[in-house]
Order: C-alpha cells, then sequence, then structure tokens
C-alpha cells in the first residue's frame, strides 16, 4: 500500500510545525547530544526540511526558542508568590537534565544576542525571587541575583557534563553546598 502524501496547509501549519519542531528537538537532542544533524529534527517532527530552516535558521535558533519555554517556567515561578529560590534551583535542575544538548549549543554562541536576551531573563527572575527572600528573612542580605545566576551556571555545568549515572548524587551534593551559603544565618556544619 503506498504511502499518503501529507497535505500541505501551508501557512496555516507554522504554529503546529513549530512546536512540532521544538519537541522534536527536545526528544532528538536529548537522546543523541549536541552532534545531532539538524535534518533529524525535522524528521522526527515529520516536517521538511525548509519548515525547520523557516522556524529556526541555524541550532542557536532552535536553542533559544528551547530555552524561551523553559525560561517562561522560570519566570511564572518568579512571578508567584509562593516562588523561592530553591524551587527556581529545582526548575533548573529539572529543566538541566532534558535539555543538557541545548546548554552546549547556547554557550557555544554566549555572545549571540538573542542568548543574551535569555540571560537577561533568567537574571530578572533571580532579581525578583532574590528581593522577595532576602525580604522574608530567608536569605542572607549579602547575596544579590549574580550569586544566584553564578549558582544556576555550576548547577548547569556540573550536570551537563557529569556522568548521568551521577546525577542524583550530584543534585543533592550541590544543593547541600548552596543553601549554606544564602542561607540568612550561619549553619552549623554537620559531620554526617
Amino acid at each position: 500500500m503506498a504511502a499518503q502524501a501529507k497535505e500541505n496547509r501551508g501557512p496555516a501549519a507554522g504554529p503546529e510545525n513549530r512546536r512540532a519542531l521544538i519537541a522534536a528537538a527536545r526528544e532528538v537532542y536529548a537522546v543523541s547530544g549536541y552532534s545531532t544533524p539538524f535534518s533529524a529534527v525535522a524528521k522526527k517532527a515529520g516536517v521538511g526540511q525548509g519548515s525547520l530552516y523557516r522556524h529556526f535558521p541555524d541550532r542557536t535558533a532552535l536553542a533559544v526558542a528551547v530555552f524561551d519555554e523553559n525560561i517562561r517556567v522560570i519566570e511564572a515561578h518568579a512571578e508567584s508568590p509562593d516562588g523561592t529560590l530553591d524551587g527556581l534551583f529545582d526548575l533548573i535542575i529539572e529543566q538541566v537534565l532534558v535539555s543538557s544538548a541545548f546548554i552546549d549549543m547556547i554557550v557555544a554562541d554566549r555572545d549571540d544576542e538573542r542568548v543574551v536576551q535569555l540571560a537577561a531573563r533568567i537574571r530578572g527572575a533571580a532579581d525578583a525571587l532574590v528581593a522577595r527572600e532576602r525580604a522574608a528573612g530567608h536569605i542572607n542580605t549579602s547575596v544579590d541575583a549574580d550569586d544566584v545566576v553564578i549558582a544556576i551556571s555550576m548547577l548547569a555545568s556540573t550536570l551537563t557534563h557529569g556522568d548521568a549515572e551521577l546525577r542524583a548524587g550530584m543534585v543533592r551534593r550541590a544543593k547541600a553546598l548552596l543553601w549554606p551559603a544564602f542561607a540568612s544565618a550561619p549553619i552549623e556544619h554537620r559531620a554526617d
């Protein structure tokens, strides 16, 4: 039986194709890594190469689209009255574990204006959370958004380049190191 040709819906299919490409990219790069051919994303999404390049002319554009979705979640967390730095770190960890190949793409083009804008949005979310946590007395008054951004970078790098089988332990250790540094009062060192 011959395969039926896919109907060309033209521009109306654009938003659906874009969502399919982002979802496919998350899956393809999570499994195969940064070196996966760009065309594998189009194939996985079930769209043509032309559609891929119309939406994402390069790998950085695709990585920025993936991170844009991630950062929207972070911004919503920061805007929520219940948002905390601990929750932010949990979100970052969750996102890094499924987006590590994209981190390499972003780092490779860190001076690209699209990437710079993403970093500014993360900084904005960190500013909001630090202000709230400081006002509530949950963190040391010397902690600022730059400290949070450095902690995020350290978490992302460690989890992205660490042994996948050891990640759960790395997450526990990273959080155990971060919280005493951010705490509003010195925390006694416990020998476990």
